[in-house]
């Protein structure tokens, strides 16, 4: 099979009708053989009603139901888990994204040889409530991911060679960041393309706010991860050895400064009366927390089943 698409969706009864016969009418004009797999993410409205109309009408047509909401990230991995084809194409339900672009994205990675193309919308259509945020997050991730050529990490419209939706777990919020899974997991063959954005036609959009402060927070957690995840006392053990030291250090320092008093029959005053004795200490304390840390750290990462989880492209 030459393409999956995968269309997460929400209450979005009015528009699938429209974007199903809007996949179906480029794919037959390219000859592309194909799979259309929505996935139903408790939906309140008739939405699942219209997809199984859609199946009955066409065996192109997959269809995923969840009991309830459970976001986009879910949606993704179950549609990666049942894909077929070659080249994976994911879109948004609310026929903001064209289908008329799944051709050059599958030329780019057939083609061009790219791994994975996420779509750029260079002219949005959106307040800028909302475009200003996404500026700004934008920005931060290119900057923290390494991914400098990417200017819209959180386009729905993306491209991808089967082997990367195989080898990584969208899980959480972490669809805002597919393209820095794949880079972790190996696939550095990154591109975009600047895709065509259309005013929302039916309902309202499902995100908020709130996506800005949980994707920040996301993003730090995924760069945790990828740097540290596997060797968790490199970062903790080095940070509480330090700090223990520096604490240690403290107390002979205060501790040294009584002595030299005593010796010389100069005024002092109790170890216990001066502050930095307990700066020092809670310093020291502080530091071998850190340092436990990252020993049980070690050993549930020496535990873990992903600790030698590799992907070979070749063997010979």
């Amino acid at each position: 099979m030459d393409i999956s698409v995968i269309v997460p969706l929400y209450n979005e009864e009015e528009s699938l009708p429209e974007l199903f016969a809007w996949i179906d009418r480029v794919m037959t004009a390219h000859k592309f053989s194909y799979e259309v797999i929505f996935v139903n993410d408790g939906s309140t409205d008739r939405s699942w009603d219209v997809i199984e109309s859609l199946q009955q009408k066409s065996g192109n047509v997959k269809g995923i139901k969840f009991r309830r909401n459970y976001g986009k990230s879910p949606a993704l991995f179950c549609g990666f888990e049942r894909a077929q084809g070659n080249v994976v194409i994911t879109m948004d339900a609310d026929l903001q994204d064209s289908p008329d672009e799944i051709p050059d994205l599958y030329k780019m990675i057939t083609v061009d040889g790219f791994d994975l193309v996420s779509g750029y919308k260079q002219k949005r259509y959106d307040p800028l409530s909302k475009t200003i945020p996404t500026k700004l997050f934008n920005a931060t991730a290119r900057r923290v991911s390494g991914i400098h050529n990417l200017h819209d990490f959180n386009c729905g419209l993306k491209a991808y060679r089967k082997d990367v939706i195989k080898n990584i777990e969208v899980y959480g919020e972490m669809h805002r960041y597919i393209p820095y899974l794949a880079k972790n997991a190996g696939f550095t063959k990154i591109g975009e393309k600047v895709v065509h954005h259309q005013a929302r036609k039916y309902g309202k959009t499902k995100f908020g706010l709130d996506r800005f402060v949980n994707g920040y927070l996301d993003l730090i957690s995924l760069w945790f991860l990828s740097r540290f995840g596997l060797k968790p006392m490199h970062i903790f053990g080095l940070t509480g050895t330090l700090m223990f030291m520096l604490g240690f250090l403290a107390v002979i320092l205060v501790g040294g400064t009584k002595l030299y008093h005593l010796v010389n029959g100069l005024p002092y005053r109790l170890v216990t009366d001066n502050p930095w004795f307990y700066i020092a200490l809670t310093t020291m304390i502080l530091g071998s927390q850190f340092f436990l840390a990252g020993f049980l750290g070690e050993l549930i990462s020496r535990n873990s089943q992903e600790r030698n989880k590799y992907l070979i492209e070749k063997e010979i």
